[in-house]
């Protein structure tokens, strides 16, 4: 598939088919994320690989009863490790370059799942401290998405896009 073709394509998928994902597709998702950029090539982020049932009920509770997310077939909370990018760069580090980094490795992998057929939704709205303590995310580690993850059974609609020029500024704000 062609790269424009896949980012113009991609959707946020929350219907998912009763269809498991292989071990091996599920990798080569991570995969696409080990090669986003990070900060210093830290890639300080890492992620929890859920298929347990009874987990995922848990976390769509945590993501304030998001259903979907107990239905996905596969659930991946994508982590930014403070520790390890506050080693390199300080405070700086901490609060947003290990953010950046696992921001950017989630969106290769939604690029990657739709370029695989598969559909994902990107969920940043739940209780952080649930769904550390749930998934045992030690101190220092920070979840900072769930990305539902399945054979989508659901097409949506492209949703209106703002036009090029509203968020250029040229030279100056």
């Amino acid at each position: 598939m062609d790269l424009y073709e896949t980012i113009r394509n991609r959707r946020s998928i929350r219907k998912y088919k009763d269809r498991e994902i292989d071990d091996d597709l599920i990798h080569e998702i991570i995969e696409a994320g080990i090669w986003a950029p990070s900060a210093g090539n830290l890639q300080s982020w890492e992620v929890v690989v859920v298929k347990d049932p009874e987990i995922k009920s848990q976390l769509a509770v945590a993501c304030y009863i998001r259903e979907f997310i107990a239905e996905a077939p596969v659930v991946l909370v994508i982590c930014a490790h403070k520790r390890k990018s506050s080693a390199a760069y300080g405070e700086r580090g901490q609060e947003l370059y290990c953010i950046q980094d696992a921001a950017c490795a989630a969106q290769n992998m939604l690029l990657m799942i739709h370029d695989l057929g598969l559909g994902a939704c990107w969920n940043g709205s739940f209780n952080e401290e649930s769904v550390s303590a749930l998934l045992g995310i030690p101190n220092g580690v920070r979840p900072v998405t769930i990305i539902t993850v399945g054979y989508p059974d659901e097409k949506p609609i492209p949703p209106p896009r703002e036009d090029i020029e509203d968020f250029i500024h040229r030279e100056t704000y």
